[in-house]
C-alpha cells in the first residue's frame, strides 16, 4: 500500500458470526476486530457503515470460500452476492480473496495458544478473517515489489 492509503477491512463469513480484521494504517498487518452476529445483510450495513467512517476504510476484502479443487458451491456464491450488497451499498472497493482453510488456520491457531473451547467460539471467525486478510496484503506487497 502506498503512503497515506487507507485502512482495509476483512469480512470473513461464518455461519453464526461475521469475523472482521483490520489492516494498520500502512497496510502491512491484520489485526482481528471484533466479529458481528451473522443476521441480513442490511441490519449490518449500519454497524460496517460506521467502522467505515470511523477507521478511513477504503478497501474490504470478502473471504471467497472455494474448495480444496478450487471449485466454487453454494458458500461462494452466498459471499459473492454479500460482496455485491456491499458493493451497492458502501462507498468502498470491494475484493474477493481466497480463503480456503483460514478457518482450520484460525482454529489450529487457537488451539496452539490454548484458548478454552468457549472462547474459541467466539474468536475463530475474526481470527479466520485477520488470516485471510493479511493473506491478501501479502500479496499487495508481493505484488507491487515485483513492478
Amino acid at each position: 500500500m502506498t503512503e497515506g492509503a487507507s485502512r482495509v477491512l476483512g469480512i470473513d463469513l461464518g455461519t453464526v458470526r461475521v469475523g472482521l480484521a483490520l489492516s494498520d494504517p500502512l497496510g502491512l498487518t491484520a489485526q482481528p476486530r471484533g466479529f458481528l452476529p451473522r443476521r441480513a445483510l442490511a441490519k449490518d450495513l449500519a454497524p460496517l457503515a460506521a467502522l467505515i467512517r470511523e477507521q478511513g476504510i477504503g478497501t474490504i476484502v470478502v473471504g471467497h470460500p472455494r474448495t480444496l479443487a478450487g471449485d466454487t458451491g453454494p458458500a461462494a456464491a452466498g459471499a459473492e452476492a454479500f460482496a455485491a450488497r456491499l458493493a451497492e451499498a458502501l462507498p468502498c472497493r470491494i475484493v474477493l480473496w481466497d480463503e480456503r482453510l483460514t478457518t482450520v488456520q484460525a482454529q489450529r491457531a487457537l488451539l496452539e495458544g490454548d484458548v478454552r473451547r468457549s472462547k474459541r467460539r467466539e474468536i475463530v471467525d475474526q481470527t479466520a478473517a485477520a488470516i485471510m486478510l493479511q493473506s491478501w496484503l501479502d500479496a499487495q506487497t508481493a505484488g507491487s515489489s515485483s513492478t
